[in-house]
């Protein structure tokens, strides 16, 4: 059965491990960038350059990483990188109340949480296929993807009103917590975790080993489109993010907290979209639920091109938000479903990291190239362009997924 079954206690100190540095994480929200132009006074190419430069070579140290994930027990590596960004973090606001905190520094620990963070997700993904039943992976990624919309809209607004209350490092320490407490909850796991098969003695690691997710990725007939996919519509998202932003705080006049309202209370649908998830792959089938909402999430984008000033403009942001994260909150359970089990457990987390990598690289690449056009037709333009190519993105779905009847029955997975 897809619905209605909890996923067991090892799953549940997983998910609160997860939920806990997820609301830290959102908490801190643009920290960084406040931090940098409040205590640093630093400019804007100062704060391009953190928010920016730090995720990419993160991101880059990350992908390194691959092969060492992949031949230790995950749940140590996990506890490692929520021990590695607590330290990070924490320097922050010790060096802020000893008076020595430099923009370098932030730099530096934007760099180590995000490549710390890329590594625990691989991680974390290959110790959920190794907890949770295959029958009960919808249900398990469909609770992750509620906790991470409600993170999303809870955790900036009372990560601003903390930063009122207590100044711009108090988030950062709070973010530092949470992932010792998550640290904590992964500890409590428990039960014994089966080791990977041992190298050899004198064996390193190949350079094509650090290839070997994309290799995995681009070679199955199902994960290629859906990796293609998901780059292009992530992508093509979030370069109208500050088009967006640039359009709405400037010309049409909206206020910040109307901006920031415009953006927090559509994260409901994630809610409701993800708890819909296994509900419907259960009455109609994996590949049915993938391609309608794979297709009715690309239909959204295009209206944000007619945003007008005043209430029917907000109105219709929060609309169009909202759909269209309702249909990824129905769309990214199912994904990282049929990602993990047509994923061998000893590629997991290299084709989960090429996977994340892959992805920030898109979103970075097609931000820049979205900015680049808005120069030249202005920001409405460039989000309708967008917004048309958005609407071609589900020929990019797979035509069949192979395993969906094991899945629907509920009997165990096929596929890979």
């Amino acid at each position: 059965m897809v619905g209605g079954r909890s996923p067991g206690r090892r799953f549940g100190w997983l998910w609160t491990s997860y939920a806990v540095s997820t609301l830290g994480t959102w908490l801190a929200f643009d920290a960084f960038p406040l931090i940098a132009i409040l205590v640093l006074h630093a400019g804007t190419t100062q704060v391009s350059l953190l928010a920016a430069a730090g995720p990419a070579v993160g991101a880059v140290l990350a992908f390194s990483l691959g092969p060492w994930v992949e031949s230790r027990p995950k749940r140590p590596v996990m506890v490692a990188m929520d021990l590695v960004r607590f330290a990070a973090l924490t320097s922050v606001p010790v060096a802020f109340a000893l008076g020595g905190l430099t923009f370098a520094q932030l730099l530096v620990v934007s760099v180590v949480v995000g490549a710390a963070g890329i590594a625990f997700t691989a991680a974390g993904g290959a110790c959920l296929k190794e907890i949770v039943p295959p029958q009960d992976l919808l249900v398990a990624n469909g609770r992750f993807e509620s906790t991470t919309w409600t993170a999303t809209m809870l955790g900036p607004p009372l990560g601003g009103a903390a930063i009122a209350a207590f100044g711009p490092v108090s988030t950062v320490m709070a973010n530092a917590v949470s992932h010792l407490l998550s640290a904590a909850g992964i500890r409590a796991i428990g039960a014994p975790e089966p080791r990977p098969a041992p190298a050899g003695p004198r064996e390193r690691v190949r350079a094509g080993d650090l290839f070997e997710g994309w290799r995995h990725i681009l070679t199955d007939p199902v994960l290629r489109p859906l990796f293609l996919n998901s780059a292009l519509v992530s992508g093509l998202v979030m370069a109208t993010s500050p088009l967006l932003a640039v359009l709405m705080l400037g010309p049409l006049g909206f206020a910040p907290w109307q901006y920031g309202l415009a953006f927090a209370v559509p994260c409901v649908g994630g809610l409701i979209g993800s708890r819909l998830a296994p509900r419907l792959v259960e009455r109609f089938g994996r590949h049915r639920v993938m391609l309608a909402a794979g297709a009715l999430r690309a239909c959204w984008l295009p209206w944000l091109a007619f945003t007008g000033s005043g209430t029917s403009g907000l109105v219709l942001v929060m609309a169009v938000e909202c759909g269209l994260i309702t249909c990824t909150g129905v769309f990214n359970p199912v994904l990282a479903t049929c990602r993990l089990e047509r994923t061998p457990a000893d590629r997991a987390a290299r084709t989960l990291l090429a996977w994340s990598v892959s992805g920030k690289a898109a979103i970075a690449a097609l931000t820049a190239l979205w900015g680049l056009l808005a120069v030249v037709t202005g920001p409405r333009a460039a989000i309708a362009v967008a917004g048309v190519l958005a609407m071609a993105t589900p020929l990019l779905l797979p035509r069949s997924l192979p395993a969906e009847r094991a899945t629907v029955s509920g009997g165990p997975r096929g596929g890979r």
